[in-house]
C-alpha cells in the first residue's frame, strides 16, 4: 500500500472531516480513505456511461410515470 502525505488542508476541511469520522466512530485516518477510495472509483464513470446505449428515455419520462408500480 501507498503512503499520500497532504499538505495545507484548511482548518475548517480538518475540522469536518474530524467531525464526520467520530460520527462514524472511526478515525480521520480511515475516514479519509474511505473518502478517497470513493472517488478514485469514479474515475471510469464518463468511460462507462458514454458506453451505455441511447434508450431515448429522458429525465421527464421518467418523473413521468410517479412510483415504481405505476405503469
Amino acid at each position: 500500500m501507498g503512503t499520500i502525505y497532504v499538505r495545507n488542508v484548511p482548518d475548517d476541511v480538518v475540522e469536518r472531516l474530524s467531525r464526520m469520522a467520530e460520527r462514524a466512530k472511526v478515525s480521520v485516518n480511515t475516514y479519509v480513505l474511505w473518502e478517497l477510495e470513493a472517488a478514485a472509483q469514479r474515475d471510469g464513470n464518463a468511460e462507462l456511461l458514454a458506453a451505455l446505449p441511447d434508450l431515448g428515455i429522458t429525465a421527464s419520462d421518467l418523473a413521468g410515470r410517479g412510483a415504481a408500480g405505476d405503469r
